[in-house]
C-alpha cells in the first residue's frame, strides 16, 4: 500500500534539555561529517573527531545542568505536581503498545484510519463473543 509504512515507529529522542549551544555544536559536527564524507582527508577526519568529542562534553554538561535545575524545581511545592506528571509519563512510555495503529481486515487488507481500526476491533470482539 502506498504511503503506509509497516516498519517500526521511530522513537523520539529526548531533547527537552537541549539549548542553543548544543544545537550549534551538533550542527557544526554534522557539517564536519559531511565535509569528511565528501573529502576523506586526515585533516577532515581529525576535525570531525575533535568536534565529536566537544559535542559529547557539551551534551553532558547541558544534560547535567538541566537535571540539576529539574531536581531543584521538584523540591518546591509546585514541583510535586510535576513529579507525579513525570511519573505518569514515564509509566506510559514504559508500556510497549499504547494503541494499535494498524490492523488487517478479514480479507487481509491493512486498515490505517482510526475509525476503520476501531470498527474492525468491534467486529472481531462481536465474532469472538458470539462463538
Amino acid at each position: 500500500m502506498l504511503g503506509v509504512s509497516s516498519g517500526r515507529r521511530k522513537e523520539d529522542k529526548e531533547t527537552w534539555w537541549w539549548n542553543e549551544e548544543v544545537q550549534d555544536s551538533i550542527q557544526r559536527k554534522r557539517l564536519a561529517k559531511k565535509k569528511w564524507d565528501m573529502d576523506r582527508t586526515e585533516e577532515n577526519r581529525q576535525e570531525y573527531k575533535e568536534l565529536q568529542c566537544r559535542v559529547k562534553r557539551e551534551v553532558s554538561k547541558a544534560k547535567q545542568k538541566a537535571y540539576d535545575e529539574l531536581y531543584t524545581r521538584l523540591d518546591t511545592r509546585e514541583g510535586e505536581k510535576d513529579l507525579y506528571r513525570l511519573a505518569r509519563q514515564r509509566d506510559r512510555d514504559r508500556k510497549d503498545v499504547q494503541q494499535v495503529r494498524v490492523i488487517k481486515d478479514r480479507d487481509g487488507r491493512v486498515l490505517t484510519s482510526e475509525e476503520s481500526v476501531q470498527r474492525r476491533w468491534k467486529e472481531y470482539f462481536e465474532e469472538l463473543m458470539n462463538e
